[in-house]
């Protein structure tokens, strides 16, 4: 190559194209699988029926709330600020009238809202550099719900990168965010353990 090729290849190298290839390069995926990239770092966890269980949930109250154009999407794949962060989240609720950019990928500013289930193999994540990510993306509600413990941690108000408030609910009593953009309350009785 010359330089001026080697500053081209270097230029358009950017986290989203690069991420854009490694998923490429994981192609297929194993059904029954989901694949996330954080922080550079692949990750292949199978889906259980608890962890879908909780999801379609989720989807159902926010279905239930905003109607069936609501835009709440599953294992679909959203570029996150950080190095190399190609989230699918179990669960996220964009705004109204959201639309992919040019690339047909969905902008992590439009993102309202996050439910992550957590499984055994990459729960550190959802605690930790996903969390931290939604933070520094300003998500206005970040749920993790833990089907190990029976419990879910809602965090709210991110400020300066960082959720400033956290509160933690037990299955069975519900998750209030109606002080959030989603505007509900989401029953957990029927939430299924592990």
């Amino acid at each position: 190559m010359t330089v001026v090729e080697d500053r081209i290849d270097m230029a358009g190298n950017t986290d989203a194209s690069r991420l854009d290839r490694l998923f490429q390069q994981l192609e297929p995926i194993p059904d029954g699988y989901r694949v996330e990239i954080v922080r550079g770092a692949v990750f292949m966890s199978p889906q259980r029926n608890t962890h879908w269980q909780i999801i379609r949930r989720v989807v159902r109250a926010l279905e239930d709330e905003f109607g069936m154009d609501v835009i709440a999407l599953s294992d679909v794949r959203i570029d996150f600020p950080g190095h190399l962060n190609g989230f699918c989240p179990d669960v996220a609720k964009l705004r109204d009238g959201s639309k992919p950019d040019e690339d047909g990928r969905w902008r992590y500013e439009d993102v309202e809202f996050v439910a992550e289930v957590i499984s055994e193999s990459t729960g550190v994540n959802d605690y930790g550099p996903k969390r931290d990510a939604y933070a520094v993306a300003e998500v206005p509600a970040y749920l993790i719900i833990d089907p190990y413990t029976g419990r879910c941690l809602l965090s709210t108000n991110p400020k300066d990168g960082e959720y400033t408030m956290e509160r933690r609910v037990d299955f069975g009593d519900p998750v209030d965010l109606t002080g959030t953009a989603v505007g509900l309350t989401l029953a957990t009785d029927g939430f299924p353990r592990d």
